[in-house]
């Protein structure tokens, strides 16, 4: 497992991911929300909206109209969703900022974001690791894809058992976890694609780039 992650940081270096520009973590859990089914490229200009109408903050998305609030963030797709999803991660943060940041019960702190409307396993986590900085590994599409071509685990486990294997296998550290995701991130763009895998898979270890059905 850790082979892996060396081979990528060796081929990619340093992602500096999650990318904020402000670096807050309301900026972080925002993003996480606006990006569900859709590209970052359609998330930066959203937040761009956001910041543009001097709305990034919690405070700032509770105190905008909802009409008002769907057309500034139209840019991420799925607009009038996600307006309602904003909100209700803007009054948690409001509620429980300071309480996370100091909690180290990290499966209590899990199960208060995936009470919040609009946050799913992936946006929960993507919230823990990068706005709080818990250590929590990050499922998505294209881990799966590099869990089932090149580390020999089954990528159609159900997102909390193929989260475990990742986990037990690493030592538990925010830090190497957020790399570790931004890296996949990084091949999965690159050269795991869905459509087969391309010339920096050949120097991976595991199935060494072949593709893999599933």
């Amino acid at each position: 497992m850790l082979t892996l992650f060396h081979t990528l940081f060796d081929i990619y270096g340093e992602q500096h991911w999650w990318p904020s520009r402000s670096g807050t973590r309301w900026e972080i859990a925002a993003g996480a929300v606006l990006v569900q089914n859709t590209a970052w490229a359609n998330v930066e200009k959203a937040l761009d909206n956001l910041e543009a109408a001097d709305l990034m903050s919690p405070e700032g998305i509770m105190s905008v109209p909802d009409d008002a609030l769907r057309e500034i963030i139209r840019p991420a797709g799925f607009f009038k969703q996600k307006s309602l999803y904003l909100k209700a991660v803007a009054e948690f943060f409001l509620a429980y900022e300071k309480t996370f940041l100091k909690s180290t019960d990290l499966p209590a702190m899990r199960r208060q974001l995936l009470a919040v409307k609009g946050v799913g396993r992936e946006t929960a986590d993507d919230i823990l690791l990068y706005a709080f900085k818990k250590p929590v590994f990050i499922i998505d599409a294209y881990t799966r894809r590099v869990a089932g071509r090149h580390l020999e685990f089954d990528p159609g486990l159900p997102y909390d058992a193929l989260q475990k294997l990742f986990m037990d296998a690493l030592p538990s550290d925010a830090e190497l976890y957020g790399e570790y995701h931004a890296l996949i991130l990084a091949l999965g763009k690159d050269s795991c694609q869905k459509s087969g895998c391309g010339e920096v898979c050949q120097r991976l270890p595991g199935k060494n780039g072949k593709f893999r059905s599933w």
